[in-house]
This record gives structure tokens, C-alpha cells and sequence, in this order.
């Protein structure tokens, strides 16, 4: 047995890591948390989408006649919901970007003065960025309440959605738990390079923005033409037959994967949250 045990050391077992995909619903839930739209939740967010479509449909179907006019917008009007909220929380992300080192300053400086962790995230509902203060606002009632910092902390990282909160806030749990005297050089550090991560991004985003603008012009471009051929119902007649529905199903998925490959080769690498 020994010497079987020895021979079967010479090939050790390889654990492969598992990977946690994140599904196009964690990103969607996520963008809602960031967007602070209150009351809404995925399946909201959805019956609202077959809601816009539904609408649509009805009111193309009243005006041409012709169902796969209306069906292409209706697609597009389901989708529009979903735009919007990833449009809004993709503003608040560029916002928060330059916020989080003011933030992270506030609470070195409130470290430094020798206040508590608890005490220092709860001032920045008073001092700290507008955008950021009802968050925090939320995590000083709670703690009030409560007591339970742990706790507390797990609910701010939920109702901020970001990944420079979550390393933020594990730092101050792990500083809660452990202590040590490098907190305040780490904040220090980590406020710098926040303010140099968002300086190069605005850089990169700024030469980018020509580019998807082009792109979505030409996305959209062929379906306006389509829009005012709607006024015309002579010219929708060819579009009720199956050449005609053959050609709106091909041109919309033309344009959809045109979009998706230009957004897949020109996006930036997004910040993932790997402590969520």
C-alpha cells in the first residue's frame, strides 16, 4: 500500500476551478438595483416590455394592416423598457465612477480622525456625494436599528450594485474583523487609483462615442424608412407576402448581429462584481 500510495502521488488530481457564469437575468437585475428605480423588478420590467409591444402592434395593425410591419414594431418597442433602464444605469455607473474617490477620501479622513467604521460610512450620508447619500443613508438607519454590521454591510453592497463598493466594503469588513493599522494606506491607495481609472475610461469613452453613435444611426436608419413607407400602404402590400416577411426577418437580424459584433469588438472591459 505504501508503495502504491507513492506511485499514485506521481500524478496528482487537477481541481479545474468552477466558473460562475453570470445569465443575461443577474445583468439585467443588476442594472435595475443601479438604475434606483423603485418598485421594480425583472418580471416587471418584462410584463412592461410585452406591455410597450402589445401597444405597438395594436396601434401599426390599426394603421397599416399589415402584421409583420407591425410585428417588426412591436420588437422594437418590447425593447425599448430594457433600453432604457440599461441606458439609465450605464449614466449613474459614469457617475458614480467620479463619485467613489471623493467617497473613499471622506472615509480615510474619517479613519484618520479616529471614528468607527460604522460611524464613518454613516457620515457620507451627510457629507458624502449627493448620489451616494441615500445608500448610505439606508446603512445608517439599519444600523441604528439593528447593530448587526455584518448584516448591514451585505444590504449596502446589494443597494449599491457596484464593484468598487463591493471591494470597498470588504475591506472595512475584513479591517472590522481583523484590524490592523494599513487601512488608512490602503483607502489612500485605492482613492488614487480610482481617480486614475476613471480619467483614462472618460478618455477612451470619448473617442468611442463616435462610433456608437454611427452605429446606432445605421440601425435605426433602415426602420425609419421603413416608419415612413408605412404612410404609403400601397408600398406595404409586398411586405404581405412571404418574399416581403423573408426580407424584414433577414434584414432585422442582419442589423441586430451588425450592432452586437460592433458593440462585442469596440466595448471596453467592464469592472465585474467578483464579491457580489
Amino acid at each position: 500500500m505504501g508503495v502504491f500510495c507513492i506511485y499514485w502521488s506521481f500524478w496528482p488530481r487537477i481541481e479545474r476551478p468552477v466558473r460562475s457564469r453570470e445569465t443575461a437575468t443577474d445583468r439585467l437585475r443588476a442594472d435595475l438595483a443601479l438604475s434606483d428605480i423603485r418598485g421594480f423588478t425583472v418580471r416587471t420590467l418584462l410584463l412592461g416590455c410585452f406591455g410597450c409591444a402589445s401597444f405597438v402592434f395594436l396601434v401599426a395593425m390599426a394603421a397599416t394592416g399589415v402584421a409583420p410591419v407591425a410585428l417588426c414594431f412591436a420588437a422594437l418597442a418590447g425593447y425599448a423598457p430594457v433600453a432604457w433602464v440599461r441606458g439609465r444605469a450605464q449614466r449613474r455607473r459614469h457617475n458614480r465612477r467620479e463619485l467613489w474617490p471623493d467617497a473613499v477620501d471622506h472615509i480615510s479622513s474619517a479613519v484618520r480622525a479616529g471614528l468607527a467604521l460604522p460611524e464613518a460610512l454613516a457620515q457620507l450620508a451627510i457629507r458624502g456625494p449627493e448620489e451616494l447619500r441615500p445608500a448610505f443613508a439606508g446603512f445608517a438607519h439599519d444600523y441604528r436599528t439593528t447593530g448587526d454590521f455584518q448584516g448591514c454591510l451585505d444590504d449596502l453592497k446589494a443597494r449599491l450594485a457596484d464593484p468598487v463598493a463591493d471591494r470597498l466594503i470588504e475591506s472595512l469588513r475584513l479591517a472590522r474583523e481583523v484590524g490592523g493599522t494599513d487601512l488608512g494606506r490602503l483607502l489612500r491607495t485605492l482613492s488614487t487609483f480610482l481617480r486614475d481609472d476613471a480619467r483614462t475610461r472618460a478618455e477612451l469613452e470619448a473617442r468611442q462615442s463616435w462610433t456608437v453613435n454611427a452605429a446606432r444611426l445605421a440601425l435605426v436608419a433602415p426602420w425609419l424608412v421603413l416608419l415612413m413607407l408605412a404612410t404609403r400602404g400601397d408600398s406595404l402590400r409586398a411586405y404581405s407576402s412571404p418574399t416581403g416577411v423573408a426580407v424584414l426577418v433577414i434584414g432585422g437580424g442582419v442589423s441586430f448581429l451588425a450592432y452586437r459584433l460592433m458593440r462585442r469588438i469596440g466595448r471596453l472591459p467592464a469592472e465585474v462584481r467578483v464579491m457580489a
